[in-house]
């Protein structure tokens, strides 16, 4: 039976910083955290972590695994910043395969551009001819070319759909940026991602996950989006042929265009995706947009450039009194729910909804992520409704995007009311994490860090230096535990998330203990080695 001694560090349990001890491991379980005797350490293998942290592996509570796999393998602006750096990986990638029909990719950032609002001009002078497909890194919005825009018939007098916006100039001609529902005007036309496309994007996620100390997730969108097919056969595909590595939960795509009656459908989907490390047992609902498209649900209206109120409260895409049947229908099914709400109202109608199913299925651990704007009024009811606050703590910070394309359009009093981490938490709710990868990056010290100190590391400028609501920080054990504890909690791991006796054997070594250094530095830990039942499934 392999025995392992992680010895030469500090460690963090799941819910508590330990410090300097060692952890020793046998037939993937963890047997004792502590100072280990001689007989202990007898036969083991024995890893230096050299001064540096021992945790349980990061789980991340909200995350698209094959997508950003996917995406990586194709036309990939996530690493780039600026309008003329994404012009020119795009021309590269033209170049490069010539053989492809479509220009397809995305992770292009919209505080790049005036607006947040890319032109099919720009894409036009890089794609030659070529049809180009790109949604931004929130995948709420797409750029398309002039090509993309003449295949899909779209032109001054196409009409909005119900569920999104086709960006205009002022004589109402598209100028290339396609908002929510409106992307499936293009992205339907768009090639179909292959078997083996999807197979290859799940190694690379998988993988690049792994490298950031990531042993579990749960995959927010089981389901055809954005352009995607569904991911769950390729995760069941994974599943049994012993390639999957991580272990995950897939949340099953609601389908707002439809009612109670997909109910039988999500139960045979269920039954047909889980196997082995994948169970496909939650089902996600989008319940709104994003507030730099105007389409995050409000209570009360955007403001318009000049600070005046204008008439667009954004989009509810379930209604609030649907979503009271929904929920409680879900829950009777046996089906955790995972809400996405940005906006108040879109959180407030998640809650009506988890109030309605209260008493309905039994411990499902249901949970609402994003939660960027949250009146205070709705803090306590986390706590009181048992509903997890699933948080995506990068984005609580003052970066380009909150500066030019939020604030000015929330108002003051609205403004202060966004990512109040610190306020769930001392309300009794329970905190569990995720990153929302490739909308932003899975790195979970990147998070972490920001989840403490309210900046994004590494960041020059204001957000570097002006911590944004520093009220709603939370200190460095309860997002830790948020990241690991926390989040397998909401993946129902019970025996996964922590480094006590008897556990799984799930972890990560990482290069220092952020524990014992300034709080400006806790972005630069870095993952070393990362286990999975006890045997390294990464190692730098």
């Amino acid at each position: 039976m392999e025995r392992t001694v992680f010895a030469g560090g500090r460690v963090f349990d799941g819910h508590r910083y330990v410090g300097a001890a060692e952890v020793l491991v046998e037939g993937g379980r963890v047997v004792a955290v502590g100072s280990l005797d001689p007989a202990q350490r007898a036969g083991a293998d024995v890893v230096d972590v050299n001064g540096g942290l021992v945790a349980p592996g990061f789980t991340d509570a909200h995350v698209h695994t094959i997508q950003g796999g996917v995406e990586r393998t194709r036309c990939d602006l996530s690493e780039d910043e600026t309008r003329e750096a994404y012009l020119t990986r795009v021309s590269a990638y033209a170049a490069a395969h010539p053989e492809r029909p479509w220009i397809q990719g995305g992770g292009w950032a919209m505080a790049a551009f005036p607006g947040g609002t890319p032109t099919a001009a720009d894409l036009d002078t890089v794609t030659g001819g070529r049809p180009a497909y790109l949604p931004n890194r929130d995948h709420h919005g797409a750029w398309v070319n002039s090509r993309a825009l003449e295949l899909a018939g779209i032109d001054a007098d196409t009409p909005d759909p119900v569920d999104g916006r086709i960006e205009r100039d002022a004589d109402g001609r598209p100028t290339g940026t396609l908002h929510e529902g409106a992307m499936a005007l293009v992205s339907r036309l768009a090639p179909a991602t292959t078997e083996e496309e999807y197979d290859a994007g799940l190694v690379a996620g998988q993988a690049y996950l792994h490298s950031l100390g990531i042993t579990a997730w749960q995959d927010a969108i089981v389901g055809a989006y954005a352009g995607m097919d569904d991911p769950g056969p390729a995760y069941r595909r994974a599943a049994e042929r012993g390639t999957l590595t991580g272990w995950v939960v897939g949340a099953l795509w609601w389908d707002r265009d439809r009612g109670l009656e997909q109910l039988d459908h999500l139960r045979a989907l269920r039954e047909e995706f889980s196997h082995g490390r994948f169970r496909a047992t939650s089902v996600k609902i989008m319940q709104d947009g994003v507030a730099e498209n105007f389409t995050a649900a409000m209570g009360t209206p955007y403001l318009d450039r000049c600070g005046h109120a204008t008439t667009n409260r954004g989009h509810s895409f379930v209604d609030g009194e649907v979503l009271r049947e929904v929920v409680p229908a879900l829950a009777d099914a046996g089906f955790q729910v995972h809400v996405h709400a940005i906006g108040d109202r879109g959180a407030r109608e998640a809650l009506d909804a988890f109030e309605a199913a209260q008493g309905r299925g039994d411990d499902l651990r249901h949970h609402i992520a994003h939660l960027q704007v949250v009146d205070p009024a709705d803090v306590p009811r986390f706590a009181a409704l048992g509903v997890a606050a699933n948080a995506q703590a990068l984005w609580a910070c003052l970066d380009d995007q909150m500066v030019d394309l939020t604030l000015p359009f929330l108002g003051e009093e609205r403004a202060a009311w966004q990512y109040p981490f610190g306020a769930l938490h001392r309300s009794g709710a329970r905190l569990v994490m995720g990153s929302d990868w490739p909308v932003s990056t899975p790195d979970p010290m990147a998070a972490i860090h920001t989840a403490v100190t309210r900046t994004a590391y590494g960041a020059e400028g204001r957000e570097g230096n002006e911590p944004f609501l520093p009220e709603q920080a939370v200190d460095l054990t309860t997002a830790f535990a948020a990241y690991t504890s926390g989040s397998a909690w909401v993946n129902h791991r019970d025996d996964a998330g922590t480094l006590t006796p008897g556990a799984v054997a799930d972890l990560v070594v990482l290069d220092r203990d952020p524990f014992d250094g300034p709080e400006g530095l806790i972005g630069a830990t870095r993952a070393v080695s990362t286990w999975v039942d006890g045997r390294p499934v990464t190692s730098s």
